[in-house]
Protein backbone atom coordinates (compact mmCIF):
# COMPACT_ATOMS: atom_id res chain seq x y z
CA UNK A 1 0.00 0.00 0.00
CA UNK A 2 1.07 3.59 -0.62
CA UNK A 3 0.16 7.03 0.68
CA UNK A 4 0.06 10.40 -1.04
CA UNK A 5 1.04 13.76 0.43
CA UNK A 6 -0.03 16.97 -1.29
CA UNK A 7 1.60 20.26 -0.27
CA UNK A 8 -0.18 23.38 -1.53
CA UNK A 9 2.12 26.39 -1.80
CA UNK A 10 1.63 29.83 -3.28
CA UNK A 11 4.14 29.09 -6.03
CA UNK A 12 3.00 25.57 -6.77
CA UNK A 13 1.91 22.15 -5.55
CA UNK A 14 4.09 19.15 -4.71
CA UNK A 15 2.77 15.58 -4.58
CA UNK A 16 4.82 12.85 -2.86
CA UNK A 17 4.24 9.08 -2.70
CA UNK A 18 5.53 6.99 0.23
CA UNK A 19 5.29 3.33 1.11
CA UNK A 20 4.24 1.70 4.40
CA UNK A 21 7.73 2.24 5.82
CA UNK A 22 7.62 5.94 4.95
CA UNK A 23 10.14 5.68 2.11
CA UNK A 24 9.72 8.09 -0.78
CA UNK A 25 8.66 6.37 -3.99
CA UNK A 26 8.23 9.32 -6.31
CA UNK A 27 7.20 12.94 -6.44
CA UNK A 28 5.96 15.54 -8.89
CA UNK A 29 5.43 19.28 -8.82
CA UNK A 30 3.39 21.77 -10.78
CA UNK A 31 3.70 25.55 -10.73
CA UNK A 32 0.85 27.90 -9.90
CA UNK A 33 0.38 31.42 -11.17
CA UNK A 34 2.23 33.73 -8.81
CA UNK A 35 0.25 35.88 -6.35
CA UNK A 36 -0.65 39.38 -7.46
CA UNK A 37 -0.31 42.63 -5.52
CA UNK A 38 -3.07 44.97 -6.71
CA UNK A 39 -1.97 47.55 -4.10
CA UNK A 40 1.15 47.97 -1.94
CA UNK A 41 1.04 45.51 0.95
CA UNK A 42 -1.67 43.37 -0.65
CA UNK A 43 -1.21 39.76 -1.77
CA UNK A 44 -3.92 37.77 -3.53
CA UNK A 45 -4.23 34.57 -5.55
CA UNK A 46 -6.95 32.76 -7.46
CA UNK A 47 -7.79 29.50 -5.60
CA UNK A 48 -8.36 27.83 -8.97
CA UNK A 49 -4.60 28.06 -9.53
CA UNK A 50 -3.93 25.70 -6.60
CA UNK A 51 -6.49 23.24 -7.90
CA UNK A 52 -5.08 23.30 -11.42
CA UNK A 53 -1.58 22.71 -10.06
CA UNK A 54 -2.84 19.94 -7.77
CA UNK A 55 -4.41 18.03 -10.67
CA UNK A 56 -1.31 18.55 -12.82
CA UNK A 57 1.06 17.24 -10.12
CA UNK A 58 -0.96 14.10 -9.48
CA UNK A 59 -1.50 13.53 -13.21
CA UNK A 60 2.28 13.64 -13.59
CA UNK A 61 2.64 11.00 -10.87
CA UNK A 62 0.05 8.92 -12.70
CA UNK A 63 2.24 9.03 -15.79
CA UNK A 64 5.52 8.30 -13.98
CA UNK A 65 4.36 5.96 -11.17
CA UNK A 66 1.01 4.44 -12.22
CA UNK A 67 1.33 1.26 -10.15
CA UNK A 68 2.38 3.06 -6.97
CA UNK A 69 -0.35 5.68 -7.36
CA UNK A 70 -2.99 3.00 -7.90
CA UNK A 71 -2.04 1.49 -4.52
CA UNK A 72 -2.81 4.68 -2.56
CA UNK A 73 -4.97 4.08 0.52
CA UNK A 74 -4.62 7.46 2.23
CA UNK A 75 -4.04 11.07 1.19
CA UNK A 76 -2.82 13.91 3.38
CA UNK A 77 -2.79 17.64 2.71
CA UNK A 78 -0.58 20.47 3.89
CA UNK A 79 -0.70 24.06 2.77
CA UNK A 80 0.17 27.70 3.29
CA UNK A 81 -1.67 29.03 6.33
CA UNK A 82 -3.92 32.02 7.06
CA UNK A 83 -5.25 32.55 3.52
CA UNK A 84 -8.93 33.52 3.27
CA UNK A 85 -10.98 31.70 0.62
CA UNK A 86 -14.49 33.15 0.62
CA UNK A 87 -17.24 30.90 -0.69
CA UNK A 88 -20.89 31.61 -1.51
CA UNK A 89 -23.86 29.32 -0.94
CA UNK A 90 -22.98 27.06 -3.90
CA UNK A 91 -19.27 26.94 -2.98
CA UNK A 92 -18.52 29.54 -5.63
CA UNK A 93 -15.41 31.64 -4.96
CA UNK A 94 -16.51 35.21 -4.20
CA UNK A 95 -13.16 36.97 -4.67
CA UNK A 96 -9.43 36.17 -4.95
CA UNK A 97 -8.00 34.62 -1.81
CA UNK A 98 -6.22 37.04 0.53
CA UNK A 99 -2.89 35.43 1.45
CA UNK A 100 -0.76 35.09 4.59
CA UNK A 101 1.61 37.89 3.61
CA UNK A 102 -1.15 40.44 2.95
CA UNK A 103 -0.85 43.42 5.31
CA UNK A 104 -3.97 45.45 4.55
CA UNK A 105 -5.84 44.66 7.79
CA UNK A 106 -3.60 46.33 10.41
CA UNK A 107 -6.39 48.71 11.44
CA UNK A 108 -8.86 45.84 11.76
CA UNK A 109 -6.45 44.00 14.09
CA UNK A 110 -6.54 46.92 16.52
CA UNK A 111 -10.31 47.16 16.23
CA UNK A 112 -10.75 43.45 16.96
CA UNK A 113 -8.58 43.58 20.08
CA UNK A 114 -10.43 46.67 21.30
CA UNK A 115 -13.81 45.02 20.71
CA UNK A 116 -12.81 41.82 22.55
CA UNK A 117 -10.20 42.43 25.27
CA UNK A 118 -9.95 38.66 25.90
CA UNK A 119 -8.99 37.96 22.27
CA UNK A 120 -5.34 37.20 22.98
CA UNK A 121 -6.23 34.97 25.91
CA UNK A 122 -8.65 32.87 23.84
CA UNK A 123 -6.70 32.76 20.58
CA UNK A 124 -3.30 32.56 22.25
CA UNK A 125 -1.95 34.97 19.67
CA UNK A 126 -1.81 38.66 18.89
CA UNK A 127 -4.17 39.84 16.16
CA UNK A 128 -1.85 40.21 13.17
CA UNK A 129 -2.70 41.15 9.56
CA UNK A 130 -1.34 37.79 8.44
CA UNK A 131 -4.11 35.87 10.21
CA UNK A 132 -7.42 35.04 8.56
CA UNK A 133 -9.95 36.77 10.82
CA UNK A 134 -8.65 40.35 10.32
CA UNK A 135 -8.87 39.80 6.57
CA UNK A 136 -12.59 39.07 6.90
CA UNK A 137 -12.99 42.13 9.11
CA UNK A 138 -11.45 44.13 6.27
CA UNK A 139 -13.83 42.60 3.72
CA UNK A 140 -16.77 43.36 6.01
CA UNK A 141 -15.75 47.01 6.14
CA UNK A 142 -14.55 47.60 2.58
CA UNK A 143 -16.46 45.02 0.49
CA UNK A 144 -19.81 44.68 2.30
CA UNK A 145 -21.63 43.24 -0.72
CA UNK A 146 -19.17 40.34 -0.83
CA UNK A 147 -19.26 39.89 2.93
CA UNK A 148 -23.04 39.44 2.88
CA UNK A 149 -22.68 36.54 0.42
CA UNK A 150 -20.20 34.56 2.54
CA UNK A 151 -21.45 31.05 3.31
CA UNK A 152 -18.09 29.50 4.22
CA UNK A 153 -14.53 30.69 4.84
CA UNK A 154 -11.88 28.09 4.04
CA UNK A 155 -8.12 28.01 4.25
CA UNK A 156 -6.17 27.14 1.08
CA UNK A 157 -5.72 23.43 1.69
CA UNK A 158 -9.32 23.10 2.88
CA UNK A 159 -10.46 24.49 -0.47
CA UNK A 160 -8.44 21.82 -2.28
CA UNK A 161 -9.94 19.23 0.10
CA UNK A 162 -13.43 20.46 -0.78
CA UNK A 163 -12.81 19.79 -4.45
CA UNK A 164 -11.23 16.39 -3.74
CA UNK A 165 -13.89 15.16 -1.30
CA UNK A 166 -16.88 17.50 -1.31
CA UNK A 167 -16.36 18.12 2.44
CA UNK A 168 -15.87 21.42 4.32
CA UNK A 169 -13.24 20.31 6.85
CA UNK A 170 -10.16 21.80 8.47
CA UNK A 171 -7.48 20.42 10.78
CA UNK A 172 -6.56 21.94 14.13
CA UNK A 173 -3.10 23.24 13.20
CA UNK A 174 -4.34 25.30 10.25
CA UNK A 175 -7.48 26.41 12.11
CA UNK A 176 -5.31 27.76 14.94
CA UNK A 177 -3.87 30.30 12.51
CA UNK A 178 -7.24 31.88 11.74
CA UNK A 179 -7.65 33.75 15.05
CA UNK A 180 -11.12 32.14 15.35
CA UNK A 181 -10.00 29.06 17.28
CA UNK A 182 -9.96 28.62 21.04
CA UNK A 183 -6.52 27.03 20.81
CA UNK A 184 -6.54 25.50 24.30
CA UNK A 185 -9.93 23.84 23.73
CA UNK A 186 -9.25 22.95 20.06
CA UNK A 187 -12.65 24.29 19.04
CA UNK A 188 -14.10 27.32 17.28
CA UNK A 189 -14.71 30.28 19.59
CA UNK A 190 -18.14 31.88 19.32
CA UNK A 191 -16.71 35.10 20.79
CA UNK A 192 -13.89 35.36 18.27
CA UNK A 193 -16.22 34.61 15.38
CA UNK A 194 -18.71 37.23 16.50
CA UNK A 195 -16.05 39.95 16.40
CA UNK A 196 -15.92 39.52 12.62
CA UNK A 197 -19.66 39.07 12.16
CA UNK A 198 -19.51 35.31 11.60
CA UNK A 199 -20.68 32.20 13.43
CA UNK A 200 -20.01 28.46 13.39
CA UNK A 201 -22.13 27.95 10.28
CA UNK A 202 -19.47 29.82 8.31
CA UNK A 203 -16.70 27.50 9.51
CA UNK A 204 -15.60 24.06 8.27
CA UNK A 205 -15.90 21.00 10.51
CA UNK A 206 -12.80 20.41 12.65
CA UNK A 207 -10.77 17.19 12.79
CA UNK A 208 -7.32 16.25 14.01
CA UNK A 209 -4.67 16.14 11.32
CA UNK A 210 -4.19 12.38 11.62
CA UNK A 211 -7.94 11.65 11.48
CA UNK A 212 -10.16 10.94 8.46
CA UNK A 213 -11.72 14.10 7.01
CA UNK A 214 -13.48 12.50 4.05
CA UNK A 215 -13.01 10.19 1.08
CA UNK A 216 -11.69 10.89 -2.39
CA UNK A 217 -14.46 11.43 -4.93
CA UNK A 218 -15.03 8.50 -7.27
CA UNK A 219 -14.22 10.57 -10.36
CA UNK A 220 -10.69 11.29 -9.10
CA UNK A 221 -10.12 7.72 -7.90
CA UNK A 222 -10.96 6.57 -11.41
CA UNK A 223 -8.84 9.32 -13.00
CA UNK A 224 -5.76 8.20 -11.08
CA UNK A 225 -6.48 4.46 -11.12
CA UNK A 226 -7.07 4.22 -7.36
CA UNK A 227 -9.43 1.93 -5.48
CA UNK A 228 -12.67 3.22 -3.99
CA UNK A 229 -12.81 4.62 -0.44
CA UNK A 230 -9.40 6.29 -0.41
CA UNK A 231 -9.36 8.29 2.83
CA UNK A 232 -8.23 11.91 3.06
CA UNK A 233 -6.62 12.94 6.36
CA UNK A 234 -7.17 16.22 8.15
CA UNK A 235 -3.61 17.20 7.26
CA UNK A 236 -1.64 20.17 8.53
CA UNK A 237 -0.65 23.77 8.08
CA UNK A 238 2.69 24.08 6.33
CA UNK A 239 4.94 24.36 9.39
CA UNK A 240 3.12 21.64 11.34
CA UNK A 241 3.30 19.53 8.19
CA UNK A 242 7.05 20.05 8.00
CA UNK A 243 7.31 19.08 11.68
CA UNK A 244 5.45 15.84 10.94
CA UNK A 245 7.82 15.26 8.04
CA UNK A 246 10.92 15.73 10.16
CA UNK A 247 9.48 13.93 13.19
CA UNK A 248 9.24 16.93 15.54
CA UNK A 249 6.10 15.90 17.42
CA UNK A 250 7.34 15.22 20.97
CA UNK A 251 7.72 17.94 23.64
CA UNK A 252 10.91 19.94 23.19
CA UNK A 253 11.60 18.66 19.67
CA UNK A 254 11.67 21.14 16.85
CA UNK A 255 13.45 22.61 13.91
CA UNK A 256 15.08 25.83 12.81
CA UNK A 257 14.16 26.70 9.24
CA UNK A 258 16.49 28.88 7.21
CA UNK A 259 14.20 29.44 4.27
CA UNK A 260 12.96 32.64 2.67
CA UNK A 261 11.43 33.32 6.06
CA UNK A 262 12.82 31.83 9.25
CA UNK A 263 11.10 29.73 11.88
CA UNK A 264 11.99 28.19 15.21
CA UNK A 265 9.34 25.52 15.70
CA UNK A 266 8.97 23.63 18.99
CA UNK A 267 6.46 20.92 19.87
CA UNK A 268 4.65 21.24 23.22
CA UNK A 269 2.62 18.94 25.45
CA UNK A 270 0.30 21.80 26.41
CA UNK A 271 -0.84 25.22 25.26
CA UNK A 272 1.84 27.80 26.16
CA UNK A 273 1.10 31.24 24.72
CA UNK A 274 3.37 34.28 24.99
CA UNK A 275 1.57 37.06 23.19
CA UNK A 276 3.82 39.75 24.66
CA UNK A 277 6.73 38.23 22.75
CA UNK A 278 4.68 37.76 19.56
CA UNK A 279 5.11 33.99 19.81
CA UNK A 280 2.75 31.94 17.65
CA UNK A 281 1.05 29.31 19.84
CA UNK A 282 -0.93 26.85 17.71
CA UNK A 283 -2.35 23.35 17.81
CA UNK A 284 -0.09 20.71 16.33
CA UNK A 285 -1.43 18.40 13.61
CA UNK A 286 -1.73 15.42 15.95
CA UNK A 287 -4.04 15.02 18.99
CA UNK A 288 -3.25 16.48 22.41
CA UNK A 289 -0.19 18.33 21.11
CA UNK A 290 0.51 21.99 20.52
CA UNK A 291 3.44 23.91 19.13
CA UNK A 292 5.05 27.32 19.28
CA UNK A 293 6.83 29.28 16.60
CA UNK A 294 9.06 32.28 16.48
CA UNK A 295 8.75 33.70 12.98
CA UNK A 296 11.31 35.84 11.10
CA UNK A 297 9.98 37.33 7.89
CA UNK A 298 13.33 37.73 6.08
CA UNK A 299 15.83 34.96 6.81
CA UNK A 300 17.68 33.65 3.74
CA UNK A 301 15.71 36.31 1.89
CA UNK A 302 18.01 38.84 3.57
CA UNK A 303 21.02 37.20 1.94
CA UNK A 304 19.06 37.04 -1.30
CA UNK A 305 18.51 40.80 -1.03
CA UNK A 306 22.26 41.35 -0.56
CA UNK A 307 22.88 39.06 -3.54
CA UNK A 308 20.75 41.29 -5.75
CA UNK A 309 22.46 44.43 -4.47
CA UNK A 310 26.01 43.12 -4.98
CA UNK A 311 25.47 40.94 -8.04
CA UNK A 312 27.05 37.96 -6.26
CA UNK A 313 25.30 34.64 -5.75
CA UNK A 314 24.19 33.69 -2.24
CA UNK A 315 26.65 30.78 -2.15
CA UNK A 316 29.48 33.13 -3.13
CA UNK A 317 28.56 35.58 -0.39
CA UNK A 318 28.30 32.95 2.33
CA UNK A 319 31.54 31.34 1.11
CA UNK A 320 33.38 34.66 1.25
CA UNK A 321 32.06 35.32 4.75
CA UNK A 322 33.20 31.89 5.92
CA UNK A 323 36.66 32.31 4.38
CA UNK A 324 37.42 35.49 6.35
CA UNK A 325 35.46 34.66 9.52
CA UNK A 326 37.23 35.14 12.87
CA UNK A 327 34.34 36.17 15.14
CA UNK A 328 31.79 38.98 15.37
CA UNK A 329 32.44 41.85 12.98
CA UNK A 330 31.99 45.57 13.51
CA UNK A 331 28.98 45.63 11.20
CA UNK A 332 25.50 44.82 12.55
CA UNK A 333 22.47 44.10 10.38
CA UNK A 334 18.80 44.28 11.42
CA UNK A 335 16.95 41.87 9.09
CA UNK A 336 13.59 43.62 9.07
CA UNK A 337 13.32 44.05 5.31
CA UNK A 338 9.63 43.05 5.35
CA UNK A 339 8.85 44.14 8.89
CA UNK A 340 9.00 41.54 11.66
CA UNK A 341 6.75 39.22 13.62
CA UNK A 342 8.67 37.72 16.56
CA UNK A 343 9.31 39.43 18.89
CA UNK A 344 8.33 42.91 17.65
CA UNK A 345 5.06 42.37 15.73
CA UNK A 346 5.85 45.41 13.63
CA UNK A 347 4.97 45.26 9.95
CA UNK A 348 6.47 48.73 9.49
CA UNK A 349 9.92 47.83 10.88
CA UNK A 350 12.73 48.19 8.37
CA UNK A 351 16.22 46.75 8.01
CA UNK A 352 19.41 48.59 8.83
CA UNK A 353 23.20 48.31 8.58
CA UNK A 354 25.13 49.86 11.45
CA UNK A 355 28.88 50.07 11.97
CA UNK A 356 30.00 50.43 8.36
CA UNK A 357 33.54 51.66 7.67
CA UNK A 358 36.05 51.94 4.82
CA UNK A 359 37.13 48.37 5.58
CA UNK A 360 33.64 46.99 5.05
CA UNK A 361 33.48 44.73 2.00
CA UNK A 362 30.91 42.31 0.62
CA UNK A 363 32.24 39.44 2.74
CA UNK A 364 31.77 41.48 5.91
CA UNK A 365 28.31 42.58 4.79
CA UNK A 366 27.40 38.94 4.18
CA UNK A 367 28.66 37.98 7.63
CA UNK A 368 26.64 40.81 9.18
CA UNK A 369 23.50 39.64 7.36
CA UNK A 370 23.99 36.06 8.55
CA UNK A 371 24.66 37.26 12.09
CA UNK A 372 21.61 39.55 12.04
CA UNK A 373 19.33 36.69 11.04
CA UNK A 374 20.98 34.54 13.71
CA UNK A 375 20.29 37.21 16.34
CA UNK A 376 16.66 37.26 15.19
CA UNK A 377 16.53 33.51 15.90
CA UNK A 378 18.08 34.22 19.29
CA UNK A 379 15.27 36.72 19.90
CA UNK A 380 12.75 33.98 19.13
CA UNK A 381 14.48 31.52 21.44
CA UNK A 382 14.42 34.11 24.22
CA UNK A 383 10.66 34.70 24.06
CA UNK A 384 9.99 30.97 23.69
CA UNK A 385 11.89 30.45 26.94
CA UNK A 386 9.84 33.26 28.49
CA UNK A 387 6.75 31.17 27.70
CA UNK A 388 8.17 28.27 29.70
CA UNK A 389 9.29 26.25 26.70
CA UNK A 390 12.31 23.99 26.93
CA UNK A 391 13.97 23.11 23.63
CA UNK A 392 15.71 19.74 23.74
CA UNK A 393 16.61 19.25 20.09
CA UNK A 394 16.59 21.34 16.91
CA UNK A 395 17.12 20.06 13.39
CA UNK A 396 18.17 22.47 10.65
CA UNK A 397 16.18 22.64 7.41
CA UNK A 398 15.88 25.07 4.52
CA UNK A 399 18.27 26.36 1.89
CA UNK A 400 20.33 28.40 4.35
CA UNK A 401 21.25 25.23 6.26
CA UNK A 402 23.73 24.44 3.46
CA UNK A 403 26.04 27.09 4.95
CA UNK A 404 28.36 25.61 7.59
CA UNK A 405 29.10 29.09 8.96
CA UNK A 406 25.43 29.97 9.37
CA UNK A 407 24.77 26.75 11.29
CA UNK A 408 27.81 27.43 13.47
CA UNK A 409 26.52 30.94 14.21
CA UNK A 410 23.09 29.60 15.12
CA UNK A 411 24.45 26.82 17.36
CA UNK A 412 26.74 29.27 19.15
CA UNK A 413 24.10 31.94 19.67
CA UNK A 414 21.35 29.54 20.73
CA UNK A 415 23.93 27.70 22.89
CA UNK A 416 22.71 24.32 21.75
CA UNK A 417 23.62 21.63 19.27
CA UNK A 418 21.97 21.83 15.84
CA UNK A 419 21.44 18.54 14.00
CA UNK A 420 21.66 18.48 10.22
CA UNK A 421 19.70 15.62 8.61
CA UNK A 422 20.99 13.56 5.74
CA UNK A 423 19.79 14.71 2.35
CA UNK A 424 16.09 14.16 1.85
CA UNK A 425 12.71 15.80 1.57
CA UNK A 426 11.38 16.62 5.02
CA UNK A 427 8.83 19.22 3.97
CA UNK A 428 5.08 19.49 4.14
CA UNK A 429 4.44 16.86 1.46
CA UNK A 430 6.17 14.14 3.51
CA UNK A 431 4.35 15.22 6.67
CA UNK A 432 1.05 15.17 4.78
CA UNK A 433 1.75 11.68 3.42
CA UNK A 434 2.54 10.47 6.94
CA UNK A 435 -0.77 11.91 8.17
CA UNK A 436 -2.51 10.13 5.30
CA UNK A 437 -0.91 6.87 6.44
CA UNK A 438 -2.09 7.42 10.02
CA UNK A 439 -5.66 8.14 8.88
CA UNK A 440 -5.84 5.17 6.54
CA UNK A 441 -4.27 2.58 8.83
CA UNK A 442 -5.15 3.91 12.28
CA UNK A 443 -1.42 4.05 13.03
CA UNK A 444 -0.12 6.15 15.90
CA UNK A 445 1.72 9.31 14.87
CA UNK A 446 4.50 8.45 17.34
CA UNK A 447 5.29 5.27 15.41
CA UNK A 448 5.07 6.89 11.97
CA UNK A 449 6.66 10.31 12.47
CA UNK A 450 10.22 9.37 13.33
CA UNK A 451 13.21 11.66 12.89
CA UNK A 452 15.53 11.15 9.90
CA UNK A 453 19.14 9.95 10.06
CA UNK A 454 21.50 12.76 11.05
CA UNK A 455 24.45 13.67 8.83
CA UNK A 456 26.26 15.82 11.36
CA UNK A 457 25.74 17.74 14.59
CA UNK A 458 27.01 21.31 14.90
CA UNK A 459 28.12 22.22 18.42
CA UNK A 460 28.33 25.74 19.86
CA UNK A 461 31.75 27.40 19.70
CA UNK A 462 32.29 28.17 23.37
CA UNK A 463 35.27 30.38 22.52
CA UNK A 464 32.92 32.80 20.76
CA UNK A 465 30.02 32.71 23.24
CA UNK A 466 30.98 35.78 25.27
CA UNK A 467 31.78 37.88 22.19
CA UNK A 468 28.45 37.02 20.61
CA UNK A 469 26.54 37.76 23.82
CA UNK A 470 28.05 41.24 23.74
CA UNK A 471 27.21 41.67 20.06
CA UNK A 472 23.65 40.42 20.64
CA UNK A 473 23.19 43.04 23.37
CA UNK A 474 24.23 45.75 20.90
CA UNK A 475 21.86 44.27 18.29
CA UNK A 476 18.92 44.37 20.74
CA UNK A 477 19.64 47.98 21.64
CA UNK A 478 19.49 49.09 18.00
CA UNK A 479 15.84 48.27 17.26
CA UNK A 480 14.22 50.64 19.80
CA UNK A 481 16.76 53.38 19.05
CA UNK A 482 16.18 53.21 15.30
CA UNK A 483 12.41 52.96 15.67
CA UNK A 484 12.42 56.06 17.89
CA UNK A 485 14.46 57.93 15.28
CA UNK A 486 12.05 56.86 12.52
CA UNK A 487 8.92 57.89 14.41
Amino acid sequence: MTYLGIDIGTSGVKALLIDEQGRALGDASAAAIEPVRPHPGWSEQNPADWWTACLAAIDTLKASHPTELAAVRGIGLSGHMHGAVLLGKDDDVLRPAILWNDGRSAAECKEMEAALPSLRQIAGNIAMPGFTAPKIAWVRKHEPAIFEKIAKVLLPKAYVRLLLTGEHVEDMSDAAGTLWLDVAKRDWSDELLAVTGLDRSHMPRLVEGSAISGHLKREFAQRWGMQANVVVAGGAGDNAGAACGIGAIRPGEGFVSLGTSGVIFVSNDKFRPNTEGAVHAFCHAIPDTWHQMGVILSASDSLNWLSKITGQKQAELSGAAEAQFSGPGEEIFLPYLSGERTPHNNAAARGSFVGLSHSTDTAKLAQAVMEGVTFAFRDSQRVLHDAGTKIHRLLAVGGGSKSALWLKLIATNLDMEIALPEDGDFGGALGAARLGLCAAEGASPQSVMTMPPIRTVIAPDKNLSAAYSDQYARYRALYPAIEEARS
